[in-house]
């Protein structure tokens, strides 16, 4: 079984799917509305939202014959927390290397 970050950077690494996220950080959205901009059936754009849905990162609701989707927080926030300490870890490392090569410099007499 997959883990949740491998679940939610699944369903950002489509471009319709991210489509989707970016509209919906503009507030709720009906299905339909979510659709009209792509070139696909009905029933295949409803793969994306089940996706986005399973994700964590949105959540659905239906009144009559209209499901609206809205941002799930949640999700999202996972992505950002892993994403924040990567680069946590990387600014560290390069920080690391940014000391070595200056005292490399000047152990050599190339002073910058």
């Amino acid at each position: 079984m997959p883990d949740d970050l491998s679940v939610i950077f699944l369903a950002l690494a489509d471009p319709t799917r991210r489509a989707v996220i970016a509209r919906l950080g503009q507030g709720p959205a009906s299905v339909s509305e979510l659709a009209r901009p792509f070139d696909m059936g009905l029933p295949s754009f409803m793969k994306h939202i089940r996706l986005l849905e399973n994700s964590g990162m949105i959540r659905t609701r239906k009144a009559g014959r209209t499901r609206t989707c809205l941002i799930d927080g949640p999700g999202l926030s996972n992505a950002e927390r892993w994403l924040v300490e990567q680069r946590r870890i990387w600014e560290a490392q390069a920080d690391r290397l940014e000391a070595f090569v200056m005292l490399e410099q000047k152990e050599e007499g190339n002073d910058p």
